[in-house]
């Protein structure tokens, strides 16, 4: 009998999910996300961003556990859940001052916009999505509705791994700026 071998996506897509920290440039193909976006500082318990990863969170758990449940998913195979993602934007802000990117005011986290997602696997459809976010509703007894099935690509970007609190980000933000300068 053949071991059940799960994947491992940062094992499997080592450029994706194990950058350099002095950056690296990479092109990322289409893949397909859960998805959630909001407003507010990450920090605040119990706020949006909190509550957020719990709706990102129970979906993708619903999914991984559909193999012991009554659903069989098509395609399925075992998998690790690959780590969270993010994308962390503002609206007007300094000009980069205090050392900061431009446009980014960390003393003011209550005005990041951000969009959070959790990579799935390529067997996961729509029609997979939505069984697993009513399914999710229904165990939980909550509104699972901000939760997007989503496909991006994001192309050719530079990739850098951040170790740290967030508010040790700038300095990371700084290094990618300067890779992407240099090269």
């Amino acid at each position: 009998m053949e071991k059940n071998i799960k994947l491992d996506y940062k094992k499997k897509y080592k450029d994706l999910y194990q950058p350099k920290i002095t950056g690296m440039l990479i092109d990322i193909a289409a893949i397909p996300f859960l998805m959630v976006d909001g407003k507010g500082n990450p920090n605040e318990e119990d706020g949006d961003y909190s509550k957020a990863m719990q709706l990102l969170y129970g979906i993708t758990f619903t999914i991984k556990m559909s193999r012991k449940g009554t659903k069989a998913l098509e395609g399925y195979h075992d998998y690790v859940v690959p780590p969270l993602e993010g994308f962390w934007w503002m609206d007007g802000g300094p000009d980069g001052d205090a050392g900061a990117p431009a446009g980014i005011d960390y003393s003011h986290k209550e005005d990041f916009h951000w969009i959070s997602v959790i990579r799935l696997p390529e067997f996961v459809k729509k029609a997979d999505f939505d069984w697993a976010a009513a399914e999710a509703a229904r165990k939980k007894q909550a509104d699972f509705s901000k939760v997007e099935f989503w496909t991006y690509e994001e192309g050719l970007c530079v990739q850098c791994l951040h170790v740290g609190s967030y508010d040790d980000e700038p300095e990371t933000v700084r290094r990618m700026d300067g890779f992407a300068q240099a090269h």
